[in-house]
């Protein structure tokens, strides 16, 4: 019988005009773009923390320190690279991840095919199991008002 867990993640990133937009591991065409330690992908970092979170090993942040220098900058793919490496270490394989990007704009649809092609090639899996959906939040709050980008994300693993 299978070992099935599920994990959620969540991130933000504050936008900034002249930053570059990373999102999925593709780079957004927008005037804004996310500030972070990192490159800022909010999408893969939410992805992380749900597939470290199903597999119990604690969140991005425990791994992946914005407090040491060789993660500044760093291409969040790496990241996920890793965090695939770690649960596959304890005998666990990705069954689906389920994501929402929470932005106001720039309008994300069109970039959404490429993004789960990127993310479906390092986690090795089908891209009919990577779901990515996008919302606004009706111009309230700091994403509504253009301040951010937020992810949520839920991953299923298997044993």
């Amino acid at each position: 019988m299978k070992k099935i867990r599920v994990g959620l993640g969540y991130d933000v990133h504050r936008l900034e005009k002249g930053e570059d937009f990373w999102l999925g591991g593709i780079k957004i065409d927008s005037e804004f773009g996310a500030v972070g330690h990192s490159d800022a992908d909010v999408l893969i970092h939410a992805i992380c923390d749900a597939i470290l979170g199903a597999a119990n090993l604690r969140d991005i942040g425990y791994h992946f320190s914005d407090k040491d220098p060789k993660y500044k900058g760093v291409d969040s793919k790496k990241l996920l690279t890793q965090t695939l490496q770690f649960i596959r270490e304890k005998g666990y394989s990705i069954n689906n991840i389920d994501a929402t990007v929470c932005l106001e704009k720039p309008k994300i649809g069109k970039y959404i095919p490429d993004m789960i092609s990127c993310l479906s090639q390092i986690l090795e899996i089908d891209k009919d199991d990577i779901s990515i959906k996008a919302t606004t939040s009706e111009q309230m709050g700091f994403v509504g008002k253009g301040e951010g980008v937020a992810c949520h994300a839920v991953c299923c693993i298997y044993k």
